[in-house]
């Protein structure tokens, strides 16, 4: 076996560029976590505006990500990614300049818009320059960026908390700017994926670009070779279905219907497991734990995003050592136990909530609760205690201070009367919460949610987009990965418009119960249907979900999509070496 070969330094400028995509998509998804807990004291905001302001990125990334399959395949991956750079620009200038929670949701709209564009043609760009040895590695690159962009996001959150909240969350939403900025300079000067490029006819540019990413003369030639054939069948195939739309080509085809199925699967599965809840809400959910101080919150949130940041370099190094199918099952299956410590430590701050005296002198609503979080469940009570351990029950679940405004209707840090009608008092040692309960129990949180992501990181969180960059043909990998990307992103909108209300509805751990609960039935999907995909070229991939052998010089892929242990897919790897 011939050693690997010398690789160009351009390679790597192209992939940390291109991966600044990645950054904004992950600043963004950290930097909201501490931004809402400003926000939404300064602006006031409710449950459902607070779900809007953060949906409402996801939405319109949902959208867009839906859409760039077309504008991929129509325009090519450079100019995709120019306008997902720009339109980041202009949503995080927008969002710094808000004067109110309307302008504010456009400004999240916008950025939405370039983050999802970007979402699905960072991976698949990375993925068609890279050479196939380090594919995985460059693309798992990406998810680098994602997670050292939250981990930035909330170190940066909970340095500027100690500011005046009107300015701290400006300067958190609108330095976003500048990375934009950065790539949208720089993509000005990268070449077009080869790839597309030979797709749409263009062979010598083709050549120049493969030559400017690649070093070999001898490497250059046979990549191109094989490219050029591929792109050959694929118009070939596509004069037989001249009459059919691309996806209904894709819908006829046995094995693409399996790769796009698994891709799906792999982004639903990643979502609708809690990934975003946990980023998204990561500040609330420590909130809601126990820690009423909100720059505590924010830098207990900025250690448990540097856990998610350090681990992904740990799928970075292990994407192309064990593979795709290890990494992935391996990670999941601690998703799904981090859960289930997150329901737990939950659960049992619940069962110890401070006790309240009920109060039938007054009629409110508040006076009717008995414990602390049947309070704080309450949109219009607080919890108002002696910062003092046990707690003493006593009638401090109060109504939060009502203003004369409709703008502005109530005052979150104060109640409408009693001990805390003055916010918290240092002197006498009193505290008003508002949506959390003091719990001794509140480490067991934090642990869950570093556990969570320290399984998360390496293997759910890389996989779906490097698994879903690899597995389509080229004739269909621009609107195979925008399906997949948009179960993404539908899933995400999902997760993240209902965790607040389903964490008052079914409580907080029956929201971690049913996260786990996806979770472990992914497991066994993936553990039944997910081959391995490490080694193999992208013009080859696409034969590891057919049910049987076309021709000798296809990989020994009989039975791949029902084989339920590595062995057979070590095979499957060694056929290719």
């Amino acid at each position: 076996m011939s050693s690997t070969p010398s690789r160009p330094f351009f390679i790597y400028v192209v992939s940390l560029l291109s991966a600044i995509g990645g950054f904004l998509f992950g600043y963004d998804t950290g930097i909201v976590s501490g931004a809402m807990l400003l926000i939404k004291t300064d602006m006031v905001l409710n449950d459902l505006w607070q779900e809007l302001i953060v949906s409402m990125t996801v939405a319109f990334a949902w959208i867009f990500s839906s859409i760039a399959g077309i504008f991929t395949d129509a325009f090519g991956r450079r100019p995709v990614v120019l306008v997902a750079s720009f339109l980041f620009f202009i949503g995080s200038v927008v969002m710094a300049i808000a004067m109110n929670k309307w302008v504010l949701l456009a400004g999240r709209a916008i950025a939405g818009a370039g983050i999802g564009l970007a979402s699905m043609v960072v991976p698949m760009y990375i993925a068609e320059v890279a050479p196939d040895d380090v594919r995985g590695s460059l693309v798992t690159l990406n998810n680098c960026f994602i997670t050292g962009g939250q981990f930035i996001a909330a170190v940066l959150a909970a340095f500027l908390s100690y500011f005046e909240h009107n300015i701290a969350w400006r300067m958190m939403l609108g330095l976003a700017g500048i990375p934009a900025l950065i790539q949208f300079i720089g993509f000005f000067f990268m070449p077009e994926s080869p790839r597309w490029l030979m797709q749409k006819g263009h062979e010598e540019r083709a050549r120049e670009a493969l030559q400017r990413i690649r070093k070999d003369d001898l490497l250059v030639a046979q990549e191109f070779k094989s490219i050029k054939e591929s792109c050959v069948h694929d118009a070939s195939r596509s004069k037989k279905h001249i009459d059919s739309s691309i996806f209904t080509q894709i819908l006829r085809k046995a094995s693409l219907r399996r790769a796009l199925m698994v891709g799906c699967a792999l982004q639903i599965v990643a979502q609708m497991s809690g990934i975003n809840t946990v980023m998204y809400y990561s500040a609330s959910i420590i909130q809601m734990a126990g820690i009423h101080n909100e720059t505590h919150a924010l830098w207990l949130a900025a250690a448990v995003a540097s856990v998610n940041f350090l681990c992904t370099f740990v799928g970075f190094y292990m994407v192309e050592r064990t593979g795709r199918r290890k990494l992935t099952l391996a990670s999941l299956g601690g998703v799904a136990l981090s859960l289930a410590v997150l329901a737990i430590g939950s659960q049992v701050s619940d069962l110890n909530s401070p006790s309240i005296q009920v109060n039938h002198s007054r009629s409110d609503i508040c006076a009717l609760q008995s414990t602390c979080t049947g309070c704080v469940r309450l949109d219009e009570c607080g919890f108002c205690y002696k910062n003092e351990v046990p707690w003493t029950p006593d009638d401090w679940c109060l109504p939060v201070k009502k203003l004369n405004s409709s703008v502005t209707p109530f005052d979150l840090k104060k109640s409408e009367f009693g001990e805390c009608a003055n916010g918290t008092d240092d002197a006498s040692n009193l505290i008003w919460s508002y949506g959390s309960c003091p719990s001794k129990y509140s480490w067991v949180t934090i642990v869950g949610l570093m556990l969570y992501l320290f399984f998360f990181a390496p293997g759910m969180g890389p996989m779906p987009w490097t698994i879903n960059a690899e597995i389509y043909p080229l004739w269909a990998r621009g609107v195979c990965f925008s399906i997949a990307t948009s179960f993404n992103w539908s899933c995400n909108l999902l997760v993240s418009l209902t965790f607040l209300t389903l964490a008052k509805t079914i409580s907080q751990h029956g929201a971690f119960w049913l996260y786990s609960s996806f979770a472990s039935i992914g497991w066994l999907f993936f553990f039944a249907y997910l081959p391995e995909t490490r080694g193999v070229s992208l013009e080859n991939v696409e034969s590891l979900f057919s049910t049987r052998r076309k021709s000798t010089d296809q990989p020994k892929i009989d039975n791949a999509m029902t084989i339920g242990s590595d062995q057979n897919y070590g095979t499957t790897r060694a056929s290719h070496k």
